[in-house]
């Protein structure tokens, strides 16, 4: 099939319900924002054995693409809108691949409620690669941001922490696991993480400063400090961890520091008012998704990570770095 025969029979079915498409028939799309509201925006790439293996079903590397990026617009308070999409595919993606892609976004896309715009397809030589801009929408002044974390906030995080790295590690370097339950579940960590949308949206006007867990909870921390010019304090014995990572590496300190440096969790990691802890207890009910305090903002900078004897921890690293030197 042509470019043109696979955007027709395949991506403009994805941008039906979205009228500034154009069915994609047009070099670009036309954005109507409502009244009284701000345009988010956030764009990311993967790319296959960076991001995912390769060997996967497609329809788990579209979700995963799409997901990755409403994360951040969870991140900023933004109610989903809509996307485009850049797609570069090597000769091996046949219309088997694509066709169980778009499958991937469309179930997608009912889910999170959001449609696509428009992008490009074009040709690879070897890997797989994909970029994908989203947009969402926020209320004018609204939008959270890294840079007001003030001194005496809690730091909660939603969810657990590490699971995805152990999942990757399951899948990629054969790390032993007996429990058949456990690498189910972290596997689909990996696979398929789990924008916290609702949270985000609840955050709005709650948080003085928020950010997904991508690149690792110590790492995505100090990006918050360093917007918002403080340190922070953290509690390894605090950090949320799931039973089926307590399955896989145990409980002595020494194993458990994918939860403080392992990226790919996407959870939100936020900072609230003291004063306001009984709302964000409040708000972890209502939602049925635990969020759990594991330090303070302070004076000074970066972040500090105390063990389960007080001392502080020198971790080998801080989180994903794709720059190392």
């Amino acid at each position: 099939m042509s470019e043109f025969d696979f955007i027709r029979r395949y991506f403009a079915p994805l941008a039906k319900r979205q009228a500034g498409a154009f069915s994609l028939s047009d070099d670009a799309a036309v954005v109507r924002i409502p009244k009284g509201h701000e345009l988010v925006v956030t764009k990311d790439a993967i790319v296959e054995g960076v991001h995912f293996l390769g060997d996967e079903d497609p329809a788990l590397i579209a979700q995963k693409l799409l997901r990755v990026n409403l994360s951040d617009l969870a991140a900023m308070g933004a109610e989903p809108y809509a996307y485009a999409l850049a797609v570069m595919l090597p000769p091996r993606a046949d219309e088997a691949f694509v066709k169980a892609f778009t499958r991937g976004l469309a179930k997608d896309q009912k889910k999170f409620g959001i449609t696509l715009l428009g992008g490009d397809t074009v040709a690879a030589p070897t890997h797989l690669c994909f970029s994908l801009t989203a947009f969402g929408k926020v209320k004018k002044g609204e939008a959270l941001r890294r840079n007001g974390a003030k001194v005496g906030d809690i730091i909660y995080v939603s969810g657990t922490a590490g699971d995805s790295a152990l999942g990757l590690k399951l899948l990629r370097w054969g790390l032993p696991c007996r429990d058949a339950k456990a690498r189910k579940f972290l596997e689909k960590r990996y696979y398929r993480p789990e924008p916290r949308i609702a949270l985000g949206l609840k955050l709005r006007k709650l948080a003085h400063a928020a950010v997904d867990i991508s690149d690792g909870l110590v790492a995505d921390l100090s990006h918050i400090c360093e917007c918002s010019r403080v340190g922070a304090r953290i509690y390894q014995d605090k950090i949320p961890v799931s039973q089926a990572f307590n399955a896989v590496v145990g409980k002595k300190p020494e194993k458990r520091q994918d939860a403080l440096t392992g990226g790919d969790d996407y959870e939100l990691l936020f900072t609230v008012a003291s004063a306001d802890t009984r709302k964000i207890t409040a708000l972890s009910a209502a939602l049925g998704l635990p969020l759990t305090e594991i330090g303070r903002i302070e004076k000074g900078a970066g972040v500090r990570v105390i063990g389960e004897n007080g001392a502080p921890i020198a971790l080998e690293r801080m989180g994903f770095v794709h720059f190392a030197a």
